[in-house]
């Protein structure tokens, strides 16, 4: 008689896989973000679209340069080429846009239902986040970096057609400059830790245009506590931070800024927006 036997079960089969390591986060972060048609689109539409607004301020003046006075044509530079080369405009754009592309980076997630995907494949959700913050911070700088350099030279060019253009090397340039290039940095983080808020798209844009954009319209420099808050918003930091070195304080200004307090702002709004990301992103339900 034959036994028949069962053949034993194959032994369980184990395969060492290298652990995740923080740069492998980086990585698939920066994939996920650029992965985004909106957010490709918005960085290269965001430089041409800041880059065109100041040459255009830069060819009004040139433009209007025969109905300058004497007086004026003499003290356009070095503050009104400045001011040409990163307009108020340009700084209402960036505001937008830079917010816009910050809460788009992770409420995408939320409205597509990619976030739970990405939190059951990393469960140690602050790595996640802090890998996303990391990559934002880096795009957005670059995104500033590009945008501000090519509306400097090209307004410059513009200007110099009238000997009105000023090189880079100008003192105090430099402040306002970098006051310009970080700015989408910030606006971005802002956003990005308002989308960890509210998690709804349309919700979340609004919310950042109005915090970014129309708080600031809504505040005065009359009363102390006013001016406070009115120094304490990005819009207002840039604008003091704009100014070039060395002008005259204003004496109609009841309560001045003092930039180095600026700087202070910048990095308060963009630790808050970061900080808001990884408690609000951590602590709740998707």
């Amino acid at each position: 008689m034959t036994v028949l036997t069962s053949a034993a079960p194959p032994a369980h089969l184990t395969v060492d896989e290298p652990r995740a390591r923080f740069r492998d986060l980086l990585v698939a972060e920066w994939c996920k973000l650029l992965s985004l048609r909106s957010i490709r689109w918005g960085l290269f539409l965001g430089v041409l679209g800041l880059a065109f607004l100041n040459a255009n301020a830069a060819i009004a003046d040139v433009n209007d340069w025969a109905h300058f006075t004497d007086e004026q044509r003499q003290s356009f530079a070095p503050a009104s080429s400045l001011a040409a080369s990163f307009t108020n405009n340009a700084c209402i754009a960036t505001l937008l846009i830079a917010g816009s592309l910050g809460a788009v980076a992770l409420v995408s997630e939320y409205a597509t239902g990619q976030i739970r995907t990405s939190f059951a494949a990393v469960p140690a959700r602050r790595a996640l986040l802090s890998a996303k913050i990391v990559v934002l911070t880096v795009v957005m700088l670059g995104f500033g970096l590009v945008a501000t350099g090519l509306s400097f030279f090209v307004s410059q060019a513009v200007l110099s057609s009238k000997d009105a253009g000023i090189a880079i090397t100008e003192p105090g340039i430099w402040r306002g400059l970098l006051a310009a290039a970080l700015l989408p940095a910030v606006c971005a983080l802002t956003g990005l830790g308002l989308a960890a808020l509210v998690r709804h798209s349309a919700a979340t844009v609004v919310t950042t245009t109005t915090v970014l954009l129309l708080v600031p319209n809504f505040l005065s420099q009359n009363h102390h506590w006013s001016a406070c808050l009115y120094h304490a918003t990005p819009f207002r930091a840039w604008q003091e931070l704009h100014d070039l070195v060395g002008l005259p304080p204003n004496p109609n200004i009841p309560f001045p800024a003092d930039p180095a307090g600026e700087w202070l702002v910048y990095l308060a709004w963009a630790a808050g927006g970061a900080l808001a990301a990884l408690v609000f992103g951590t602590r709740r339900d998707v």
